[in-house]
């Protein structure tokens, strides 16, 4: 169908956004998040907590952040702190799915709800498929993904916190190293810039010697040193570049 046209109920393009649910992206979040359950009831949350943490924080690698954090015992400002500079990796997610959604009839809160459901799995779904939908319909199938997405997600921790513990050790320590796994691996594919990926390098190698040094802050200190490093390091390869281009001609 082409994007233009409008013979479909927006019901329709809600169930159509519904269906990207058996995304093998989807399905493979969702086995992450059942491996986020194990670890929320490992680091000492209820039921209650890690289920509302889901909902509302949704970024699952924000949501890893905020429980090894706060199982550190660092207090609430650093926990805080660590899950914003995660989640400001979003911001351009937002930034390049939202105006794709938006016509002259769209309602600004809708846009704000909807970018609650952005992250990693829903951007890249959403950059994909949203222009092969009609632009008028566009916020109504992402609803239908983001809100089927995040729904399910909520329910497999509320449904699995309690199975975890009954999983043998094997089999609950797989599914514990599925989140970090994808985490690392999420945030590495989505990265298109060299500094992103240098970053994530650099963070990788602090964190586990900051995590000897300052355990209480290993997390953030690892975030903003290897962030800082890699942007310098990108900026110093730039101008190098620039001045061997400027020198050869």
């Amino acid at each position: 169908m082409s994007p233009d046209s409008d013979d479909r109920s927006a019901l329709s393009w809600f169930l159509t956004g519904m269906r990207g649910m058996f995304s093998l992206p989807a399905l493979i979040l969702m086995t992450s998040i059942v491996g986020f359950s194990a670890f929320a009831l490992e680091s000492g949350l209820t039921r209650a907590e890690a289920v509302f943490m889901s909902f509302a924080i949704w970024a699952l690698p924000a949501q890893v952040i905020l429980v090894g954090t706060m199982a550190s015992g660092a207090n609430i400002a650093a926990c805080f702190l660590a899950v914003t500079l995660s989640s400001i990796r979003m911001m351009p997610m937002v930034a390049s799915v939202i105006p794709e959604m938006r016509t002259k009839r769209t309602p600004t809160w809708l846009l704000l709800i909807l970018s609650h459901f952005v992250a990693i799995t829903a951007w890249v779904f959403a950059i994909t498929t949203l222009r092969k939908v009609p632009r008028e319909h566009r916020a109504v199938y992402f609803a239908g993904f983001g809100v089927t997405l995040t729904t399910s997600g909520t329910l497999v921790v509320a449904i699995f916190y309690g199975i975890a513990a009954s999983f043998p050790p094997l089999i609950a320590g797989v599914l514990f190293f599925l989140t970090p796994v994808y985490f690392n691996a999420s945030i590495w594919a989505s990265a298109s810039q060299p500094v992103v990926k240098l970053a994530f390098v650099m963070g990788v190698v602090l964190g586990p010697l900051l995590a000897l040094v300052t355990p209480e802050f290993d997390v953030l200190y690892a975030g903003i040193g290897g962030g800082t490093a890699a942007y310098l390091i990108d900026r110093w390869r730039r101008k190098k570049r620039r001045g061997t281009k400027a020198g050869s001609r």
